[in-house]
C-alpha cells in the first residue's frame, strides 16, 4: 500500500505543481465607467503569476476593446484575455503597448493571432525588437515551461512623432512619451474620463527601480507633465490604483530626491560612497515594497547618470 501511495504522488506531482503555478488569476477593477485596471502582483516574475506582475487595462468602446500591455507570455496573454471576457464579450480591436519591457508586450503574438492590431509609438517598438532575446531568455529563467509558444512580436503599426492621438469606438487616447524605466516609455491619457495609464512612469506600493536603461531626468519631466493633466484616477505600472497624490508621495517626489539630492551632489563631485550613506534611510519612502532592495542601487544608477551627463 505504501508502494502504491508513493507511486501516485509521483505521478500526481507534476499536476499538483501545474495547479499551484496556475492560481494567480488577473481580476478586473473598474476605474471609471468603461475603463478597466488589471492590478498584479507586486512580486518578482514567477510561474506562480506568469510573469504579470505589472499592471495592465482596458476600454470597452462600441467596436471593440482596447487593451492596455499584453503581458509576458501566450499563457499570461490567455489569462489577460480572461479576465476581460467576464467584463465584456467584445472582441480586443487594438493592443496598446506602453512600452518595452518583457510583461508589456510579450503577449503581442497571441493577441494579433486573435485578430488584434497592435499599436506602440516608434521607439517602444524599437526597443522592443532590441531587447527580445533578452527578455525571452530572462523570463525563461523565471518562468521556464510556462513560457512555451510564446513568440516576441515588436507592434507592427507603429506611431511616429513624439506624440499621438488615437480614436475608437467614441474613445479617445492620448499617448506620449516618458522614456522613464526603459527607453521608448509611454503613458496613455484619457481626457474624457481623466484616467492615465501611466506605463512605468508611476510606482505606488512599491518602490520603482532605476534600471541601467532608466532615465532619472526624463522620469521626472514626464512626472510632472503628467501632473499638468490633472487626473483623477492613475492606473500606475504597478500597485493600486490611485490619485495623484498618491503617486506624487510615491514616484513623483522620489523622482524629485534622485534628481535634487543625488543628481545634486554628482554634479558637485561628491564621493558616491558618502552621499549613498548619508541617504540610505529615508523616511517617507522607507515603507515601500522593495526599499531595502532597490534604494541604494537606485541612488547609485542616479549619480551615475548626472555624473556622467551633468
Amino acid at each position: 500500500m505504501k508502494r502504491v501511495a508513493i507511486y501516485l504522488f509521483a505521478v500526481m506531482l507534476p499536476f499538483l505543481s501545474l495547479c499551484a503555478w496556475a492560481d494567480y488569476q488577473p481580476r478586473a477593477e473598474q476605474v471609471a465607467g468603461n475603463v478597466y485596471a488589471l492590478i498584479g502582483p507586486l512580486d518578482q516574475r514567477s510561474p506562480d503569476n506568469d510573469g504579470l506582475n505589472a499592471n495592465f487595462g482596458f476600454v470597452v468602446t462600441t467596436r471593440g476593446v482596447i487593451l492596455i500591455d499584453s503581458g509576458a507570455s501566450r499563457l499570461g496573454a490567455t489569462k489577460i484575455e480572461a479576465a476581460i471576457r467576464k467584463v465584456t464579450d467584445k472582441p480586443v480591436r487594438w493592443v496598446i503597448n506602453s512600452g518595452s519591457q518583457d510583461h508589456r508586450w510579450l503577449g503581442n503574438s497571441y493577441f494579433a493571432s486573435k485578430g488584434a492590431e497592435i499599436i506602440a509609438m516608434s521607439r517602444t517598438a524599437a526597443t522592443q525588437a532590441e531587447y527580445a532575446a533578452q527578455h525571452m531568455e530572462s523570463l525563461n529563467r523565471f518562468i521556464g515551461e510556462r513560457m512555451q509558444g510564446t513568440k516576441p512580436l515588436p507592434a507592427p503599426k507603429t506611431l511616429a512623432g513624439e506624440l499621438a492621438t488615437l480614436k475608437l469606438g467614441g474613445e479617445t487616447l492620448d499617448l506620449a512619451y516618458t522614456d522613464a524605466h526603459f527607453p521608448g516609455d509611454i503613458r496613455i491619457w484619457l481626457p474624457k474620463q481623466r484616467v492615465v495609464f501611466s506605463g512605468d512612469l508611476v510606482f505606488v506600493d512599491r518602490l520603482l527601480g532605476v534600471l541601467p536603461w532608466s532615465n532619472v531626468r526624463n522620469s521626472q519631466r514626464a512626472f510632472r507633465a503628467m501632473e499638468a493633466l490633472r487626473p483623477t484616477r492613475i492606473v500606475p505600472g504597478h500597485g493600486r490604483v490611485c490619485d495623484l497624490s498618491q503617486a506624487k508621495r510615491e514616484s513623483g517626489d522620489y523622482y524629485d530626491f534622485l534628481a535634487e539630492k543625488v543628481g545634486a551632489a554628482a554634479k558637485e563631485m561628491e564621493p558616491m560612497d558618502a552621499l549613498i550613506d548619508r541617504y540610505t534611510d529615508l523616511p517617507a519612502f522607507r515603507h515601500l515594497e522593495n526599499y531595502d532592495n532597490l534604494h541604494r542601487t537606485n541612488m547609485n544608477r542616479a549619480f551615475t547618470e548626472f555624473e556622467s551627463a551633468p
